[in-house]
């Protein structure tokens, strides 16, 4: 498999990348960052010609791996799952049927997520609200698209939330999922033009604590409800970006009612064939969370 990414090199300098067998071919890149490159249609014949030229090679071990955002937006959809409506309407005081009605609805739930700027990447800390008492981890498929509205590749996503938060009034919505700490991406982009149909991918997360596991599961992107065309549709709706967008396709992976993340938990999260996104958690004020 080839990936691309964005990376750190061993001098400070950060810049695109391929990883293929874990070596890293650095690119030099005149257009700009990463969401300039992901803009060049074909891509992979792009990055074949990028190629023959690196900035540098070295071992994956070598470089640091950051977000693969770096100018994009970040959104993300909700309901897509059954498991998901059925938490989401166990933990709703008021709003249970909010959600059973925009699970079969033709117009899907999307909402903001997070800025650059407010993207972790692999190894990096998502947090738990200091003003919540019941935060999960939720695992997501995440679609890269340029400003064309075009699908360019897949990551992994972790669309952190506040259940209590959201659950008391569905209007807090903003304040359960977007805050310091709450979104992690990486660790890098499987091109589109290099992936299986998306029905084939699977989705783990294992959550350990003090080294113990204590959440475990899987599930197949095939059991999403809505396909990622009806959700890129919609997103594009009187709506740009300039930058592209990623879009985090929700969850089917929800932790029992009693769980609740604790500081220095760890989070791992798996969809084969992209790769593993691990971020350990910490609690407290928002600066402890920064990129």
């Amino acid at each position: 498999m080839i990936y691309l990414a964005r990376v750190r090199l061993p001098n400070g300098e950060v810049v695109p990348a391929v990883i293929q067998q874990e070596q890293v071919e650095a690119l030099d890149l005149p257009l700009g960052g990463l969401s300039d490159l992901l803009e060049q249609a074909p891509l992979m014949e792009t990055l074949e010609q990028l190629r023959r030229s690196p900035l540098a090679k070295c071992s994956l071990e070598k470089v640091e791996l950051l977000s693969p955002v770096d100018a994009q937006e970040v959104w993300a959809a909700g309901v897509t799952y059954r498991r998901s409506r059925t938490a989401r309407m166990e933990e709703s005081e008021q709003g249970a049927t909010f959600y059973d009605r925009v699970y079969t609805a033709p117009r899907p739930e999307l909402f903001f997520k997070a800025t650059a700027a407010r993207t972790l990447g692999p190894g990096q800390p998502v947090r738990v609200r200091a003003d919540s008492h019941w935060t999960v981890p939720e695992p997501e498929l995440t679609l890269v698209i340029n400003s064309q509205g075009k699908l360019v590749g897949y990551t992994v996503g972790n669309d952190m939330s506040a259940r209590d938060i959201e659950g008391e009034n569905p209007l807090y919505l903003p304040q359960a999922k977007v805050y310091q700490g709450s979104c992690a991406v990486g660790p890098w982009i499987l091109p589109a033009e290099h992936a299986p149909p998306v029905q084939e991918f699977t989705i783990s997360m294992t959550i350990r604590r003090e080294g113990q596991v204590v959440y475990e599961e899987s599930i197949g992107v095939d059991q999403m409800a809505r396909s990622v065309e009806n959700l890129m549709e919609y997103l594009f709706r009187d709506n740009a970006f300039p930058d592209g967008v990623l879009l985090m396709t929700g969850t089917g992976l929800v932790p029992p009612d009693h769980f609740t993340l604790r500081a220095g938990d760890v989070v791992r999260i798996e969809i084969s064939p992209i790769g593993v996104l691990e971020n350990p958690v910490i609690g407290g004020p928002a600066e402890e969370a920064t990129s």
